[in-house]
């Protein structure tokens, strides 16, 4: 085994390790793990330059690929009718706001297009329009005697 594989399977390993103490999203990882690919094919490949090109190529391939396979696919729920929120900003007419809902900001539009929605006012989510809410306000009775 010649020094420069030693070199890459060493770099391959400390990359990988540093991964476990240093999190960065994988990519230490897939770095060494591309440098412990090119450290087995330095023994057929002589080439330092071709080694070096290699595994940049192979980090930045694996690199997509672990972020592909790897990301979690959280995607927020937007809610069905009849859910209750807040306004987080003011919703002008015919603007668009801010209303927390289910614990996450969504934009949102008032179902009627003339008032507006003051901030930190209890909304009710009418309909969904793709990621926004159509919202109305919810009008406290007044108290009776």
């Amino acid at each position: 085994m010649s020094e420069l594989t030693l070199l890459w399977l060493m770099a391959g390993a400390i990359l990988c390790l540093m991964e476990l103490f240093f999190p960065t999203a994988m990519v230490e990882f897939t770095m060494g793990l591309a440098a412990l690919l090119v450290g087995i094919i330095s023994l057929i490949l002589p080439s330092v330059g071709l080694q070096v090109a290699l595994w940049m190529l192979l980090s930045i391939v694996l690199l997509l690929l672990a972020r592909r396979w790897l990301t979690p696919r959280f995607r927020p729920v937007i809610p069905d009718e009849a859910a209750m929120g807040e306004t987080l900003t003011e919703i002008l007419p015919g603007t668009a706001g801010r209303v927390r809902c289910d614990g996450n900001s969504w934009r949102a539009l008032c179902e009627d297009e003339t008032i507006a929605i003051a901030a930190e006012q209890r909304v009710e989510v009418v309909r969904r329009e793709g990621s926004t809410l159509i919202v109305r306000p919810i009008v406290k009775a007044a108290p009776q005697f």
